[in-house]
């Protein structure tokens, strides 16, 4: 163990010392990527679990599209790979312009959020 006082400031880890060595530096808009992040995730799950009960279908074509060619794997894999394209493309945009970069995450998230909620209000009706 080292005595903390004989560090350098270079050497002492601040609590934002590791997001500034990302490829992209310190991310912005960490709160409204997490509230994505979170909105896509129980978008996931919700699909997953109304299609599973076998009284669902997916409505979205290209979701269905890669139902239809590799599972319900397909469908999930195709989300992920979504919401890490918004994800990514926010923060690019906000590195330029940290208001739009804003608005397509906060954009993506209500949209998500109105298919989970869509998909609650379905799976309570056919409990």
């Amino acid at each position: 163990m080292t005595d903390p006082a004989s560090d350098t400031p270079d050497e002492r880890e601040s609590p934002r010392g590791w997001r500034s060595r990302l490829p992209l530096g310190e991310l912005p808009l960490e709160s409204e990527t997490t509230a994505f992040l979170l909105t896509a995730f129980l978008d996931i799950l919700l699909t997953y679990l109304l299609l599973a009960s076998g009284q669902f279908r997916e409505s979205n074509a290209i979701a269905d599209y890669f139902i239809a060619g590799w599972g319900v794997k397909g469908m999930v894999w195709f989300k992920m790979g979504l919401a890490a394209f918004i994800c990514t493309l926010a923060q690019i945009i906000a590195k330029k312009n940290l208001r739009l970069g804003r608005f397509v995450l906060l954009l993506g998230t209500a949209v998500t959020g109105a298919v989970v909620i869509y998909s609650v209000t379905l799976a309570l009706r056919h409990l």
